[in-house]
């Protein structure tokens, strides 16, 4: 039974947004600079995505509820689909030293910043194309920020191979309840591909197969 979590929105909520800001800063250059998913997209200027992601610590307490939710053992076995500079992965195998960790991505500088640690478990590969693992292989497969930055036929193939290569699944998206969420997401989102709503989301993961856990972000 897929449940709705509460694990990444409190540090969501941390940052602060200047929605009007970004819509009107050259938005278009921004979101054609930053779909290019490389330095200036994690560490160039705040106006092409995170300005700057420098580790601080903060993956530690999420790590944690996700080996206490889903009961991983030390030898469990884990992937981390779009998991940029693998910061959450990393304090997983801290936890769990003796676990199989993988985590993939698109972006060659997310994965050549990750911590040195964790670099020898990381592939350069997209979401939406077919994982190189048997049916469960995983007992857990987590996918925060990335899926809700593909189109719907993509997302189509990325939810099922999620589906497929694992035991437990959770899935974190951006999305939103009303119209001023819906308003300071379109103003905030560079990359965003799939604007859904909820329900809809909901509705797509069903129609998907899907059976795993999910969590959304809103920007309020």
């Amino acid at each position: 039974m897929s449940r709705l979590l509460n694990l990444f929105t409190p540090l969501h909520k941390k940052t602060v947004r200047n929605y009007i800001g970004r819509m009107t800063d050259d938005k278009v250059h921004c979101m054609l600079k930053a779909k290019e998913y490389e330095f200036d997209y994690w560490d160039g200027d705040r106006r092409y995505g995170y300005g700057g992601y420098k580790y601080d610590g903060r993956w530690k307490e999420v790590a944690a509820k996700l080996v206490d939710i889903y009961q991983l053992k030390k030898n469990a076995k884990i992937l981390d689909v779009g998991c940029g500079k693998a910061h959450l992965l990393y304090e997983l195998k801290e936890m769990l030293p003796s676990a199989e960790v993988v985590g993939f991505d698109i972006s060659k500088h997310g994965l050549s910043d990750a911590q040195e640690k964790i670099r020898p478990f990381l592939l350069n590969h997209k979401a939406q194309e077919s994982y190189p693992w048997t049916e469960k292989y995983f007992d857990l497969v987590i996918s925060l920020g990335c899926l809700h930055n593909l189109r719907i036929f993509d997302l189509e193939k990325a939810v099922k191979e999620i589906e497929r290569v694992g035991k437990n699944k959770y899935i974190m998206v951006e999305s939103y309840r009303n119209e001023q969420e819906l308003f300071n997401l379109q103003c905030w989102a560079l990359t965003a591909e799939s604007f859904f709503d909820q329900e809809e989301w909901i509705w797509v993961y069903k129609h998907f197969g899907y059976t795993g856990d999910y969590e959304f972000i809103y920007f309020e």
